[in-house]
């Protein structure tokens, strides 16, 4: 790779054009971010129109994890042997198909099908986007690029719920895909004329490296969502045999490479791995709580579609508010001191919504989950920078790929959380999951706070 070129382009769209290629990156990520809020927020609605049970709903966000998570570090890969851009292209037109396909379903194996799609699209896009702001912002001012992502990210979530609640009360459930069409066509023609290209790196793209890492991940995702639904033991115990298997295949493939596909190399710096353990954490808060919250406020305190879509709000409302003032910090002050607290009061915030009175009122959720936000806010752009900046400038891709693969794989365990506490504890599923967020929030902490003594005793942090 050219490293020259790549920091003439830093310096040239820093002071230039900033703005028009983020808005180009950002169009796309909006929309695969909005469908995973709205999805989950209506996980209720889709189970009652296509006649499942509740558990068996959380098939719909288990299935979209799994493939993505596992077509990530290929995707990111590719972007780096082939142009961050060429993917960032590639993955919006699969979204595109796979959201027609999705509200043309008729049957819960057809829409898992037709998300396939938009997951491989979805894969794509997360795999490159921080990438293609690392690439676009000067590294001095990379805590903002990054901040400015996982705003537009927040903002939206806090849409998702609302536009959910909004198509849901004027339209039947497969307008929660068809709706992404005209601004996906939008979005792809803007991508087109403005996503910046990227230095290539010159290697050969390994076709089996790439195979037994999507199946590793698929192997253990689906082990993982096995568990959560009761599936057979034996079909559970193949799955995770198999991803053993796969998880030591890959890494003696790629032991001695330079830039193996599961960032090996990436994970033996301290501040890198323990950032990404972090992020797993956290995100597997996130992705259990807003699967789970319609379901806590609609069953549990008789909330409309509507109201629920609303009351959740505030999380992400507070996470993007949070984000405008501690994206600028996360170029000052160690992640391992802004994260820490912030994962902390997300802890705080979930035990304060497991004890929630039976008769609550709505401003009793409202603030709670504002609280909630607050704390994902001080966690997001600190963690995401020290990600990035952590990895060589050549392992863009790479960081980048671990940064949304981080991101997903905590979701799809938050996700697989929720469904193995609904179908154990019914009714009381709801608090079960959310209490076991808190705690998982603290471990996040924890790992975070690690960070701190990596700087004394190393200074990488």
């Amino acid at each position: 790779m050219n490293m020259n070129s790549q920091t003439s382009s830093h310096q040239g769209f820093g002071q230039r054009a900033l703005l028009v290629p983020m808005m180009a990156i950002l169009a796309p990520v909006v929309l695969s971010t909005i469908d995973i809020s709205m999805t989950s927020t209506s996980l209720p609605s889709i189970a009652r129109s296509i006649g499942i049970a509740s558990a068996t709903s959380v098939w719909i966000m288990n299935s979209y994890y799994l493939i993505v998570v596992a077509a990530l570090l290929p995707f990111a890969a590719l972007g780096e042997i082939y142009g961050h851009r060429r993917v960032f292209l590639i993955g919006t037109m699969l979204f595109l198909v796979g959201a027609l396909a999705s509200g043309l379903a008729g049957s819960l194996p057809t829409l898992i099908g037709s998300r396939t799609i938009l997951a491989l699209g979805s894969a794509a896009i997360s795999a490159v986007t921080p990438a293609l702001v690392r690439f676009i912002y000067p590294p001095s001012r990379l805590g903002r690029g990054l901040g400015t992502y996982a705003l537009v990210v927040a903002l939206a979530f806090t849409a998702g719920p609302t536009i959910a609640s909004t198509v849901l009360a004027i339209a039947g459930w497969r307008w929660l895909y068809l709706v992404h069409l005209p601004f996906g066509v939008v979005a792809l023609v803007v991508s087109v004329y403005y996503v910046p290209a990227t230095p290539r790196s010159h290697r050969r793209f390994d076709i089996a490296s790439a195979s037994l890492s999507a199946a590793f991940f698929a192997a253990a995702l689906f082990a993982l969502a096995g568990i959560a639904h009761h599936l057979d033991w034996s079909v559970i115990a193949l799955s995770a045999i198999a991803s053993i298997a796969l998880g030591y295949l890959l890494l003696r493939r790629e032991q001695g490479r330079s830039a193996p596909i599961l960032a090996v190399d990436l994970f033996k710096l301290p501040l890198f791995s323990l950032s990404s353990a972090t992020s797993i954490c956290a995100f597997t808060v996130q992705g259990l709580a807003f699967i789970v919250l319609p379901f806590l406020l609609h069953e549990q305190f008789g909330f409309g579609q509507s109201e629920t879509g609303l009351l959740i709000t505030p999380w992400p409302a507070a996470l993007a508010a949070t984000v405008l003032v501690v994206a600028p910090l996360a170029d000052r002050f160690s992640p391992g001191i802004l994260a820490t607290g912030g994962l902390v009061i997300l802890a705080a915030g979930l035990a304060s919504v497991a004890y929630l009175p039976v008769d609550a009122t709505s401003m009793d959720i409202v603030w709670r989950l504002a609280v909630c936000g607050l704390g994902f806010g001080f966690f997001q752009s600190p963690n995401m920078r020290a990600i990035m900046a952590s990895a060589p400038p050549s392992r863009s891709g790479g960081a980048s790929g671990i940064v949304a693969a981080s991101r997903l794989f905590g979701q799809a365990i938050g996700a697989a959380i929720v469904a193995l506490c609904l179908s154990l504890s019914g009714s009381g599923g709801a608090v079960l999951a959310i209490s076991i967020g808190a705690g998982v929030a603290i471990a996040g902490s924890l790992i975070s706070a690690m960070r701190l003594l990596a700087r004394v005793t190393k200074g990488t942090s």
